[in-house]
């Protein structure tokens, strides 16, 4: 099966970042006008999520209009209505901030960049190719995994409420 990608409208910020940590290619740009988002994401077969009907009647069938504000249940809206495939592997793999997959880097490239702490102690790191950012298995990873595993468990699992209506 193809990766499902995703393309986010300026409501969607957090959810963006949600599925970007989850390793999901999601192209999301608060000030992009409506009709070049939906262009784009039908020339790089994107699916357009987006919480403006109008939007989604104009983009067509790769759309998804959710209906739901908070994060779990547009999460659990996205997985009822798309064939996602979660991996844990995949996660923390791409830069939330503006989407590139990440890349690892030694630690002597990054050290005049990084805390000297975080120079002297982190093992491994990964630089973003698109801007510049780098990253490192700090406390917060433990705490972002398990979110991830909470918004991404299977409905019905205990991971949030059926937003489907059945």
């Amino acid at each position: 099966m193809d990766e499902v990608r995703f393309a986010c409208d300026a409501m969607l910020g957090t959810l963006a970042r949600w599925l970007r940590f989850a390793g999901f290619d999601t192209l999301f740009e608060p000030g992009i006008a409506d009709p070049v988002l939906v262009a784009t994401s039908r020339a790089e077969g994107r699916w357009l999520l987006t919480r403006d009907r109008r939007l989604a009647a104009h983009a067509g069938p790769r759309s998804v209009l959710l209906r739901q504000t908070a994060l779990d249940a547009q999460v659990q809206e996205v997985r009822a209505r798309l064939p996602i495939e979660v991996d844990p592997g995949r996660y923390l793999s791409r830069c939330p901030r503006c989407n590139h997959p990440l890349e690892a880097v030694g630690a002597e490239s990054v050290r005049e960049i990084v805390p000297p702490y975080v120079a002297t102690h982190a093992t491994a790191f990964r630089r973003c190719p698109g801007c510049g950012r780098c990253y490192w298995r700090g406390t917060h990873v433990r705490r972002i995994e398990r979110r991830l595993g909470e918004l991404l468990a299977e409905p019905g699992a205990g991971g949030g409420p059926d937003v489907t209506g059945r």
